[in-house]
């Protein structure tokens, strides 16, 4: 494909893929790409010029150290935007202006008013724009979400939902640490739990309680944080996301049914609880879990994108999970619960 975005028909051409953000988790998406049918790094961008020279010797792809190049590029018909949170706005409504569909990592943006404005951008475009919660394509999550589905244990009832790692990790860059940017334990990773909670209860959230701080590392953003969060149909959830110092991986999740209980583990057991015995689920593996869930979310966008839509995860979704973020931060300040904002040019 070489047209503008909004003319591309047909699943059987090849899509040109332009990574702006060729950094750490940008170079995990062009791994991923490697093995998507129909897909191909043709531009990669990066500020540095030596760095993205080097992306694109290993990845392939023509460099570019201006997004605003990129863009121009007829080759690219969709790109994917791994930037810092705060450099989202400017970058995704300019991708969605030029015709190309987009792919943006979670968060959304960094601010609701960002978000709201990439949302209006999207609504506009005739280009498709996903947002890349990639939890929900690992087989382990997928699983879950099948049985939940096919309501053997009824409908959810209560959730839990915890991300805790190490922060200080070799790609941790000065804007994680901030808020101003949009960093923060919560919104950089422990977003994915949030999601996670939220994708597999099946609803909205009405408002949020929650403790925030940064209880591990001398930084302005969270390290740490308790939500609870209630449903607009009354339903409760709990999310823990925490960033330490020293320690081991956790990643649980349980989720409370009418009929019996799910519990996910790190290790990626599934499990199923009913009248006091837990049994075990098939659930999958493979060699690398993110290379697998990344290629399974190609995969939907890239077949949304042939069909004409619906994206896979929307703006709108996106901007939620951003929403829920926001009532946080303002509970955790006002010491109690707090109604999640709604999206610009709506009533509460």
């Amino acid at each position: 494909m070489t047209e503008s975005g909004s003319d591309r028909q047909g699943a059987s051409a090849e899509v040109g893929i332009g990574i702006i953000g060729a950094g750490h988790f940008g170079a995990v998406h062009a791994e991923a790409l490697r093995e998507v049918a129909g897909a191909r790094l043709t531009a990669v961008c990066r500020n540095d010029a030596d760095a993205v020279a080097a992306f694109a010797a290993r990845h392939g792809g023509t460099p570019h150290t201006d997004w605003a190049a990129l863009l121009g590029d007829p080759s690219v018909d969709v790109v994917v935007i791994a930037t810092p949170h705060d450099m989202h706005r400017e970058i995704a409504v300019a991708a969605l202006g030029a015709g190309k569909h987009v792919l943006l990592e979670k968060p959304v943006a960094a601010t609701l008013p960002d978000c709201d404005a990439i949302v209006a951008a999207a609504d506009r475009a005739a280009g498709l724009l996903t947002i890349g919660h990639v939890t929900r394509y690992f087989l382990p999550m997928q699983a879950v979400h099948a049985f939940l589905r096919s309501g053997r244990i009824g409908r959810p009832v209560a959730g839990t939902s915890a991300f805790v790692k190490l922060w200080m990790e070799e790609n941790r860059r000065p804007w994680h640490l901030s808020r101003a940017s949009g960093g923060g334990m919560l919104m950089t990773a422990g977003i994915h739990a949030v999601d996670r909670l939220v994708h597999l209860m099946g609803g909205e959230v009405a408002s949020v309680g929650a403790m925030l701080g940064a209880a591990f590392h001398d930084q302005d953003a969270d390290d740490t944080a308790f939500l609870n969060l209630r449903f607009a149909d009354g339903r409760m959830g709990q999310v823990t996301s925490i960033g330490y110092r020293d320690g081991a991986v956790t990643s649980a999740l349980q989720i409370m049914c009418e009929g019996g209980t799910l519990a996910l583990g790190r290790d990626g057991r599934l499990r199923v609880g009913q009248a006091g015995t837990w049994s075990d689920l098939p659930c999958g593996d493979e060699p690398d879990p993110m290379l697998g869930a990344l290629r399974r979310q190609w995969r939907a966008f890239l077949d949304a994108v042939a069909a004409g839509g619906p994206p896979p995860v929307s703006a709108r979704y996106g901007r939620h999970m951003v929403a829920i973020i926001d009532a946080a931060a303002r509970a955790d300040a006002a010491r109690r619960e707090i109604a999640i904002q709604p999206p610009e040019g709506t009533a509460p």
